[in-house]
């Protein structure tokens, strides 16, 4: 393994290895073939997962597995190299099914599912969305009432049917099914119930009605199907009652008093899934890009005067502005989905650490996904005609992953979510804060924006590549103002030449306040940045000056200090909407002072 594949593997190295030697079975490649057929394949190739311990990675040691969560999400998005369909009917077994039972449930629904669950030989499905409520799932209608020592599922209409669920129409014999919990006569909020959809022989259970979804754009190895419930009865125990229990006798207990906070952590369980859509994502996105790229190498097109030989496509710039870009992004989703990864295997079972990683989640589940569905296509256009072939996968694909920009969370619904975090985070940091602390988180967040803009600007000092300096560009031709050097006697002057500030004895003072002043002279030198007109370090300098003047001035000063922030601010903003513009400020004094 070379140095750069094994950085790229990252921590779950051994896992991608395993999925590579995986993948190379023939009996994995993708394939087409009729509907059954597609579903048929798709099943046996679980077992093959389950069979080759893959399965095992995401559960506890206790119950057959090795309680690798990273390995286990890092596998699944090795299986989007292959069949995709493979992928999703894993996800829902193993992630979804698996994963609700694992952490919805307690020990006596794992003792009595899990290692079934692992083995596949209890097919299962998530029974979530209806047709009438997919993203608001607080507003679920299917109903789980406790009555009699039992829990009776009911739907009740077509509104409210279990929709486009996974392993519902073929192969499920058990979902864990999302429902209102009604207990005396009181609604206590969406819990979660295994419910067996199937008899042994494969038909569905009493009150069960099962549809199939029918053929589907793409990911036509998975079954997907519609359930109803009319009146089903499960017993009390088939409560996944890790957020909330029902007695005997009807009493409902939770360790989560606030309905609302409840909820939500219980959905902050299964944020797995949704980690796993973004990695299989990137996964395909991969697989696009490496048959463009390699094509571009060999891909040869037009000749240029003085040649023979007709030049290959990645040579033209215009291929390459379709492509590098796409396959830079794709490489800063695979480091982002890396990290994203790492924290929630080491923190998923602290709740307070595992919040903030859900909306990282939600954020690169939509980049991701959005970032695939564009790749893929512009990859299919790069290669032409060939690129429309389906031995040549984009149509695949297409058809396969278009789909991940809505399940796990519509992309849409999700950067809502990720904003909410963000200005609730934003409202606790400045819940607490006066007039003062609100200047100078102001000024300190103008100070940082304007630094991290400069040094993602600044040219690399020649010494950290061995090379020759660089050539300047035009921005940095422009006219610098320089360290200002002892003029010596005036005898050593030129006739006329006027004396610099410093060596007069001038002390500007800045209108801030009485906590700034100017640096004072030096042994008759003055120093001044080297600074080109329109440069960034005036506005770092008076953002500062903002903060001093707003410690150490009283509340004339402070406010004043404000006004005086407002312009360095509105300068960051520009600077970040237009990095390329020099923008001029050569009527404000550029004036340095002391840290």
């Amino acid at each position: 393994m070379t140095e750069l594949q094994a950085h790229l593997d990252g921590r779950w190295a051994a896992v991608r290895n395993t999925a590579r030697e995986l993948l190379d079975d023939p009996r994995l490649v993708p394939s087409l073939g009729s509907l059954e057929e597609q579903r048929a394949r798709t099943f046996d190739r679980l077992r093959m997962l389950a069979e080759a311990g893959v399965s095992r990675l995401g559960f506890p040691k206790e119950y057959g597995g090795l309680d690798d969560l990273g390995g286990s999400i890092t596998g699944f998005e090795m299986l989007a190299l292959g069949d995709l369909s493979l992928l999703v009917k894993a996800g829902v077994q193993f992630g979804l099914f698996g994963g609700a039972i694992l952490h919805l449930g307690t020990e006596r629904h794992h003792e009595a599912y899990l290692a079934d669950v692992i083995s596949v030989a209890l097919p299962g499905c998530f029974a979530m969305t209806e047709t009438g409520h997919g993203s608001d799932v607080a507003a679920l209608r299917t109903t789980a009432t406790y009555e009699d020592g039992v829990f009776v599922i009911e739907t009740p209409d077509d509104d409210a049917r279990k929709d486009y669920i996974g392993n519902a129409a073929r192969d499920g014999r058990a979902a864990v099914v999302f429902a209102q919990l009604i207990t005396a006569g009181e609604q206590q909020g969406v819990h979660a119930f295994v419910v067996p959809i199937r008899d042994s022989d494969g038909s569905p259970a009493d009150g069960v009605r099962i549809e199939d979804c029918g053929p589907k754009a793409g990911l036509n190895g998975v079954d997907n199907g519609r359930l109803w419930f009319d009146g089903v009865r499960i017993p009390r125990e088939n409560l996944l009652n890790g957020y909330g229990d029902v007695a005997a006798d009807g009493t409902y207990s939770t360790p989560i008093e606030n309905p609302t906070r409840r909820f939500f952590t219980m959905l902050g369980t299964l944020i797995q899934g949704r980690v796993s859509v973004a990695g299989g994502a990137g996964s395909a996105t991969k697989v696009a890009l490496a048959i463009a790229v390699r094509y571009a190498e060999v891909r040869r097109q037009f000749t240029a005067p003085g040649r023979d030989a007709e030049i290959v496509l990645l040579d033209y710039l215009a291929h390459q502005r379709r492509l590098l870009p796409a396959l830079a992004r794709t490489y800063a989703l695979h480091f982002a989905q890396g990290e994203l990864v790492g924290a929630l295997h080491d923190d998923f079972a602290d709740e307070e650490r595992r919040r903030p990683l859900e909306a990282r989640a939600a954020a690169i589940k939509a980049a991701a996904t959005w970032h695939a569905t564009a790749t893929i296509q512009t990859c299919r256009e790069a290669c032409g005609g060939a690129g429309y072939l389906t031995e040549n996968q984009f149509a695949r694909l297409k058809a396969d992953t278009d789909v991940f920009t809505t399940f796990e969370g519509d992309n849409t619904v999700l950067l809502q979510l990720v904003g909410k975090e963000l200005l609730t985070a934003y409202r606790s940091q400045f819940g607490e804060l006066d007039w003062l602390g609100t200047i100078r988180f102001v000024a300190e967040q103008t100070v940082d924006t304007v630094v991290e803009h400069t040094a993602a600007h600044r040219r690399e000092a020649p010494a950290r590549h061995g090379g020759p300096p660089p050539a300047p560009s035009r921005r940095q031709r422009r006219p610098v103002r320089h360290v200002q050097r002892d003029p010596g006697p005036p005898a050593a002057r030129r006739p006329g030449a006027r004396r610099p500030a410093a060596a007069r004895g001038v002390r500007r003072r800045h209108r801030l306040g009485a906590g700034v002043r100017p640096t004072p002279a030096r042994g008759g030198v003055r120093p001044v940045r080297a600074v080109r007109r329109g440069g960034r370090p005036g506005v770092v300098h008076r953002a500062r000056a903002a903060v001093d003047a707003a410690q150490q001035g009283g509340d004339r000063h402070g406010r004043r200090a404000v006004r005086r922030a407002a312009p360095a601010r509105d300068d960051a903003d520009r600077r970040l909407r237009h990095p390329g513009r020099v923008h001029h400020r050569a009527d404000r004094p550029n004036v340095e002072f002391d840290p």
